[in-house]
């Protein structure tokens, strides 16, 4: 281990995170009563130019209006290359109420967007004599983005979490797909005649997975659009689960309760690390630093997995 150690994420259920467009604000109740961990109400792609005045008076009003929960209460706001953003920082801070967790910042592509946005949040606070400190997630999504990863991810003691948004991503980096995160048709390799498809997202969810890490922030993997095809979803999601993300977006509600069961360690998944747990304490009291699982070798390293598992468990069931 290094001698400069990893810090902890925030400790909080974020398996899925429910948007909806400010614009619609009869969404607003049921999205309280959904089994998402946190609500992304949103000024930004999600809203038309004209209508982001009026989407952010409903999300103001419904801050306070509506009961959220013991829910992550999040608006996602505009990118800083518009006339928008600063306007949505300023009257969500001013007149919103404490009840707001954090902010989303989307088409991040350096560390400097963050300061822009910390600076203005910290003199409204300041201002307006704010007890809890606005929190921020931002989105990578181009490819300054992911080539400044660390960067953005160590940019502010206000982060808590990063997204990777697959669309914008894709559409920066060129790529030769309209579709929204999943596989692609024309992305595989060519064995014996066979197709075998490959992930195309997967070295830059890796890339902001070992970021977020390094940082102590919540790596989550962003949209699926194809709002129909829950295998893909699921598909999608184990392997965002694998490399180490802690939750997916959600578009549409039924995406939710896909994304709570592949994040939400099974019942297999749980004996098994608690399992571990049981034998590598029975070798340590042995005086060994290793033991035989199911015919596996387990070891210290197997600990720290398992200990994953298990305080995944933990969060979810304390939500």
């Amino acid at each position: 281990m290094s001698f400069r150690l990893q810090p902890p994420a925030p400790a909080r259920a974020n398996r899925c995170q429910l948007f909806a467009p400010g614009s619609r604000p009869e969404l607003f109740v049921k999205m309280a009563a959904s089994g998402a961990d946190v609500i992304n109400l949103d000024l930004e792609d999600s809203v038309a130019p004209d209508d982001k005045p009026k989407a952010r008076e409903a999300i103001i009003a419904a801050i306070s209006a509506v009961d959220w929960g013991r829910k992550v209460l999040s608006v996602r706001i505009n990118a800083l290359d518009t006339p928008f953003w600063y306007r949505d920082v300023v009257d969500l801070l001013e007149k919103a109420g404490d009840r707001l967790d954090q902010v989303m910042i989307p088409k991040v592509g350096c560390a400097e967007d963050i300061y822009a946005v910390d600076a203005l949040v910290t003199a409204v606070e300041r201002a307006m004599g704010r007890k809890k400190p606005i929190r921020f997630e931002v989105i990578i999504e181009s490819a300054a983005g992911i080539s400044h990863v660390e960067a953005i991810a160590a940019a502010s003691p206000r982060l808590v979490a990063m997204s990777l948004g697959a669309a914008d991503f894709a559409a920066s980096m060129g790529m030769q797909t309209t579709g929204i995160g999943g596989t692609q048709e024309n992305y595989y390799m060519l064995r014996d005649g066979v197709r075998h498809w490959s992930d195309p997202w997967h070295w830059a969810q890796a890339a902001i997975v070992a970021a977020c890490r390094t940082h102590g922030l919540l790596p989550v993997d962003g949209p699926f659009g194809d709002f129909n095809d829950d295998e893909g979803f699921r598909a999608q999601a184990r392997r965002a689960a694998t490399l180490g993300m802690v939750g997916k977006w959600a578009i549409h509600p039924k995406q939710v309760a896909l994304a709570n069961e592949v994040f939400t360690p099974s019942a297999s998944q749980l004996t098994e690390a608690r399992e571990i747990l049981a034998a590598m304490a029975a070798a340590k009291a042995a005086g060994q630093g290793a033991t035989v699982y199911k015919g596996r070798l387990v070891d210290i390293a197997s600990i720290r997995q398992a200990e994953v598992i298990v305080a995944q468990a933990d969060l979810i069931g304390g939500a």
